[in-house]
């Protein structure tokens, strides 16, 4: 491994009493030292990320490293805290592992190997997973909750939480302001407030909201100021922790101080770009880790997926594409009247931007709030006629199901799209995996319509919403962060191609075999598809098929796939809750009594992109072997 090539020796371990309200010239001095070493680090380690095309975040944990730095020298000067860096923005992890780093529990070169895969170092915090990670983040907005009972459990000592304007949007955070208040905790937040979240700032799509007054509201003491000031941050976080109860220190800032081309904008959110970082570090005198960025290559896959085509899409953006040219064929009144969209800072990843690009006149662009988003869209498509369609990703569907089931009650008709579903081409890892989305499938047998939708290909995807757009109902389409290839027929056309029509509900075959089935869907057939190729090769003649409708029953086909000799079911949702959780009672009602299994998304991940389906286990190896265990 090549050697780190920036100095962390350098680094001034200094220590601070909370007593002193004022930092001597020295003290200064050695944190403005610590904060340029530190923010130098973070652009190098997170930027190879970006070389490595593994994606990081850069200006969270750079925006945060002044605050960071006095946590340091004071866990380092007094035993009154709790020596953790809760975060509640977890995709800042490079502050963990950086500081994990200078503790010396995590060899500096390892930083280099940021986000890929099976280096022990995914996109947010996992206790247990990194040596010197002392907690798991979850999602965005999830920690502060949680620091309250940390800080039951440690009477008479501080504890500190990170946050951010962007994160205490989330509504769990308005829940553990009126805990900590009403308990007089001695929490203390440190919150960066740069109004930068991912698709734009608060400051315009939340008019009126301010963090500081809503915290005030609930009850905090808060100290607002410069925090690139370093004698006022300083100050303010020693009045904070001299102060009894909960406090907000919140700090003002650009994102991404100090780094042209980022400073203020909201691209300084995810990973700098390689090109910026080499500028930046060459300019600090960095040459060694900007030839590091210039050589490093992302890892490939390499392997040829048999069944099909060499084109690649993301259906994510297709589902976008596909939802424009439905609401094209509406007038622009019609629209304003029946249609209202309501983004969660998402739009980009989850296609939306599309129809805001298009039909701005019905597109809400809203914070991360996807509890009162979802609601709001349901609330919306209340009315006969009308809908609301939401976006956001797979993996806060969990924080939606009590929502789902009101909207149900109340017989909303709401059309959502739950990207970066499954596990492929996820560095944040386990807490951004899609993994639980059969739970939006929670009414009872005579409940409003729900059904679930995981399209296979772009294809499918287009075919799909305009199949279901106009359906009354909860209507889930999820697609993958990764793009899928286009699904081939055995005479290698474009099988969801041409004249085809998708119909809510039935599954479809792909392939035909005498020795039993595969079924699948989503972004894990092409991958069963290319399994069931080799398989006939070798003379196992097993078939496949699509299971597109996931939550619905196709008699015909159950009873064909039941009377084979052989099912097993391939996904990359949960194995406890996911299709083949279901599918075995299914056959088993109807008497049908196949050699049966199913494999899915069992462990937590690797990190990295691709990496995490043979990590699973359900690659196209993985599933062979699985079959000829079968046998």
């Amino acid at each position: 491994m090549a050697q780190f090539p920036i100095d962390l020796g350098a680094y001034n371990r200094i220590s601070l009493d909370a007593g002193s309200p004022t930092l001597s010239p020295e003290q200064k001095a050695a944190l403005k030292a610590n904060i340029q070493l530190c923010r130098d680090a973070i652009i190098f380690f997170t930027a190879t990320g970006a070389a490595r095309g593994v994606g990081g975040h850069t200006g969270g944990p750079y925006d945060t490293v002044p605050e960071v730095m006095i946590m340091d020298a004071l866990f380092r000067g007094s035993d009154d805290f709790v020596p953790i860096f809760f975060d509640e923005a977890g995709h800042r992890v490079g502050t963990q592992y950086l500081m994990a780093a200078l503790s010396g529990d995590l060899p500096a070169e390892q930083l280099m190997l940021y986000r890929e895969a099976h280096s022990h170092l995914p996109g947010h915090p996992e206790l247990g997973f990194t040596p010197g990670v002392k907690f798991s983040s979850g999602r965005l907005g999830h920690m502060w909750p949680y620091v309250n009972g940390v800080a039951m459990a440690n009477p008479g000592k501080t504890v500190f939480c990170l946050g951010s304007d962007g994160s205490q949007q989330e509504g769990d955070d308005a829940e553990a302001a009126r805990l900590s208040v009403a308990q007089g905790l001695n929490v203390k937040l440190l919150i960066d407030d740069n109004d930068v979240t991912i698709a734009g700032h608060p400051s315009h799509y939340l008019k009126g909201c301010s963090t500081a007054q809503t915290l005030r509201g609930h009850g905090l003491t808060v100290l607002e100021g410069n925090g690139e000031d370093i004698d006022d941050l300083y100050a303010r976080i020693v009045k904070a922790i001299n102060t009894e109860g909960p406090v907000a220190v919140i700090n003002h800032r650009p994102m991404c101080p100090g780094i042209p081309g980022l400073e203020g904008s909201n691209h300084g959110h995810d990973v700098i770009s390689v090109k910026l970082a080499v500028e930046y570090l060459e300019a600090r005198g960095y040459q060694a880790a900007a030839d590091h960025l210039k050589s490093a290559k992302p890892a490939k896959q390499d392997y040829t997926f048999k069944g099909s085509s060499d084109k690649w899409d993301a259906n994510r953006n297709v589902f976008g594409d596909a939802a424009v040219a439905v609401l094209g064929r509406m007038s622009e009144a019609e629209r304003v009247e029946k249609v209202r969209v309501i983004d969660s800072d998402l739009e980009g990843s989850c296609g939306l931007v599309k129809i805001h690009n298009a039909y701005p006149e019905i597109f809400i662009s809203s914070g991360i709030m996807e509890r009162g988003n979802f609601s709001a869209a349901a609330g919306f498509g209340m009315e006969k006629g009308k809908q609301g369609i939401f976006g956001t990703f797979s993996a806060f569907l969990e924080m939606n199901i009590s929502e789902i089931t009101m909207a149900r009650l109340n017989n909303s008709n709401v059309l959502s799209h739950y990207s970066h579903s499954g596990i492929d081409d996820m560095a944040d890892n386990t807490c951004h995996f899609g993994l639980n989305s059969f739970f939006a499938d929670n009414g009872l047998d005579d409940a409003y319509a729900t059904n679930l939708y995981f399209p296979a290909d772009p294809n499918q995807m287009r075919a799909c919403v305009e199949s279901v757009f106009h359906d009354e109902g909860l209507r889930f389409i999820f697609s993958t962060r990764s793009k899928t290839p286009i699904i081939l027929d055995e005479n290698g056309n474009e099988r969801f191609g041409g004249d085809y029509k998708f119909v809510s509900g039935k599954d479809e075959v792909i392939r035909e075999g005498t020795q039993g089935y595969i079924v699948s869907f989503g972004e894990a057939l092409y991958r069963a598809l290319d399994a069931v190729e080799r398989l006939k090769e070798e003379g196992i003649d097993v078939g496949l098929i699509n299971k597109p409708t996931l939550n619905a029953l196709d008699e015909d086909m159950l009873a064909k796939v039941g009377m084979s000799p052989l099912v097993l079911v391939v996904e990359s949702f949960n194995r406890k809750t996911g299709l083949g959780s279901r599918y075995g009672s299914w056959l088993l009602e109807r008497g049908f009594t196949p050699k049966f299994a199913h494999i899915g998304t069992h462990k937590e991940g690797c990190g990295g992109l691709w990496e995490q389906y043979p990590h699973q286990g359900l690659d196209p190896v993985g599933i062979i072997a699985k079959i000829k265990s079968m046998r």
